[in-house]
């Protein structure tokens, strides 16, 4: 539910659905000469289907001499299950390559059941050259697909056995960085997976340490130069017990115009799978939606309301025997007394709420915003999520500003309970539930279990820098002049009437959310595949525009609401108009319900835990973003009207 940062420096985005990304500063482009080696680098083995990542050399696949080297690795990487490793694959720029022997393995009982339930749950290889993925050249009818990985085998649906792609063509595009001058960079890597049953002639075995003339022993490969292709193939290789699994790969150069700054522009825009006028309508609709609402809040808001006060205000002016010949006043003039009325039920509790979601609004303001404008990207793995960590921390000031200013106008008391709960209670419940999953990951042995140090480093920051933030933050909000409103509030609370059937309060929260959602339901598509799917998401322009209508639609839609329920003389209004943006969250844990069969979800139950569990977490936050912006539009909306109008 955030990656970092043309030509001197360093990472990838786009500003919109076109097919154009840039770089900007932070990293300098690579450059190699011909025969100087090209690092390949393996990721963690990611299913859509389980949701759980693997470490690569959990699985009986080659390993380099020495033993695999961790690569460096930052907080939002691990924080992703992102666990990249050295290779055995050596690669050297320029050199083809021809059915190089890796390794061979034997297959014993276990390793074999190991390696069938990973190609059962459909597990993917995720490879990386010189900062990019490996992108999926094609499997059988399969077409070239840039996010994902590629797969580490196939199940037989007739006979139900499973077969391992043993043997990777690795073909890898490049740019000569000047002509006539020695310096060549990697713009683009593909790996086109084949299964093959590879045999020796003549009896010859590799004895896995003198490769030297191994190749014409090989009589499973293609002779004479000539690279591996799946025509060639006679026999797959099956994965079974006792098997004996040679790995091989061929490498392939191939000359590119394509420049190393605009490298990630396949990556981040297949137009092919989604077309950028599926943005377009995203948007067009969110518009079209805010701007029924606008003119709906403009004719029934601003004419009733003119007419309303300009009466209210007219018959005050008239004398005690005149208003007595005048018909009884109704309206939402009558509850003057009682509608800043603090709430009756968990006033701490509401303040805490508007303090958490404007902390959570204004970090993804910002995590967008600098995701829109290119300094949060794909090309830069776990710097979303950094950004992401690092942004609400900081906004912890905001959360103790805003619970602080509002309990004060509550006359609440229990200040310090109040800020030590917008400062734990949201976090908190983060943390257990991430604590929570990975533990359970833990056992799963999962890439994807943080390790001890980095949930260390997590605590830390939210005891030394969220928390003393938020108390900082409501440090000014207590020594703010209280919250002046317009009335003054009366001793004893006015009775609230029955309300007709379509007032009811517990209707209009429960419906209200579906209008904020369908402004952003076709966004939320493609949010949830990059989410769940390993898929790219790149749209953040987008992203930024739907996020913003949203926000509108909320207000707009508990203004609304919120002055029907004060014509029907209803004063509690706090919570009401909270739930009425809130409920947003309801529809989108409603849909994630429904979007779940797009994963396909293998039966395990860590799989539901995870995907319900986190899915349950962002619909909090996105209950507490928009129930904040109803409850404060209400406010301002409701203090605005009062104080228009001349009380006896």
């Amino acid at each position: 539910m955030l990656s970092i940062l043309k030509a001197a420096a360093a990472a990838v985005v786009t500003l919109t659905a076109s097919s154009s990304a840039f770089y900007m500063p932070g990293v300098k482009p690579q450059t190699f000469q011909r025969n100087e080696e090209v690092i390949l680098k393996v990721n963690a083995l990611t299913s859509i289907h389980t949701q759980i990542p693997k470490d690569y050399y959990r699985l009986p696949f080659c390993r380099p001499i020495g033993g695999p080297k961790m690569a460096s690795e930052n907080l939002g990487e691990f924080l992703t299950g992102n666990k990249i490793q050295s290779s055995p694959y050596v690669l050297n720029m320029l050199l083809e390559k021809y059915c190089q022997i890796v390794c061979q393995e034997t297959l014993n009982k276990f390793s074999a059941r190991n390696l069938k339930m990973h190609i059962r749950y459909g597990y993917h290889h995720n490879w990386i050259i010189d900062n990019l993925p490996s992108a999926n050249a094609g499997t059988g009818s399969f077409q070239k697909h840039y996010a994902g990985g590629f797969p580490m085998g196939f199940l037989d649906k007739e006979t139900g056995n499973a077969y391992i792609y043993n043997h990777a063509n690795i073909m890898i595009d490049y740019h000569q960085v000047e002509p006539g001058v020695e310096g060549y960079r990697v713009v683009a890597f593909s790996v086109e997976p084949l299964s093959v049953k590879h045999s020796y002639a003549g009896g010859y075995q590799w004895d896995g340490e003198s490769p030297e003339g191994y190749q014409k022993h090989l009589q499973s490969c293609p002779a004479g130069g000539v690279h591996m292709s799946r025509p060639s193939i006679v026999q797959s290789q099956k994965v079974s017990d006792d098997e004996v699994i040679i790995y091989t790969y061929d490498v392939f150069w191939k000359p590119s115009e394509v420049r190393w700054a605009s490298r990630w522009d396949v990556y981040l825009s297949e137009d092919h799978m989604v077309p950028a006028q599926v943005h377009w309508y995203s948007i067009t609709n969110s518009i079209l939606v805010v701007v029924f609402l606008s003119c709906l809040v403009a004719s029934v808001l601003i004419r009733n309301l003119r007419r309303d006060i300009a009466g209210y205000n007219a018959r005050s002016q008239l004398t005690e025997e005149e208003k007595e010949e005048e018909m009884d006043e109704t309206g939402w003039k009558l509850i003057h007394a009682d509608v800043f009325r603090p709430p009756l039920h968990f006033p701490m509790a509401f303040c805490v709420f508007c303090g958490t979601g404007i902390q959570i609004a204004v970090a993804s303001f910002a995590v967008i915003f600098f995701s829109a404008i290119g300094f949060l990207n794909p090309a830069r793995r776990g710097s979303l999520i950094i950004g992401i960590l690092v942004f609400y921390m900081l906004c912890g000031i905001f959360a103790g500003y805003v619970s602080s200013r509002l309990y004060k106008s509550f006359r609440g008391r229990q200040w310090q309970t109040c800020t030590l709960l917008t400062a734990t209670a949201f976090p908190g419940f983060c943390f257990g539930t991430f604590l929570f999953f990975n533990i359970i990951l833990f056992f799963f042995h999962s890439s994807g279990s943080v390790p001890f140090i980095d949930v260390l480093i997590l605590m830390s920051m939210w005891c030394c820098v969220s928390i003393p933030l938020v108390f900082f933050g409501a440090y000014f909000g207590y020594k703010r002049d209280t919250i002046s409103f317009p009335t003054v509030t009366s001793t004893i609370a006015r009775a609230i009437p029955e309300p007709p059937p379509l007032l009811n309060p517990k209707v209009s929260m429960i419906s209200a959310g579906m209008v904020p959602f369908a402004a952003a339901y076709v966004e939320l598509f493609f949010i949830m595949t990059s989410l769940w799917m390993d898929q790219y998401y790149y749209v953040f322009g987008f992203t930024f525009i739907v996020y913003l209508i949203l926000i509108v639609t909320c207000c707009q839609v508990c203004i609304l609401l919120c002055y029907y329920q004060l014509c029907a003389e209803n004063h509690r209004w706090w919570w009401y108009s909270f739930s009425c943006a809130g409920s947003t969250a309801f529809y989108l844990f409603a849909y994630s319900v429904i979007w779940f069969k797009q994963l396909e979800a293998s039966k395990m139950v860590i799989t539901y835990l995870l995907y319900f569990g986190y899915m349950m977490l962002i619909s909090f936050a996105v209950y507490l973003l928009c129930g904040t912006f109803g409850a404060l539009s209400c406010l301002w909306f409701i203090r605005k009207i009062f104080s228009t109008i001349k009380v006896d």
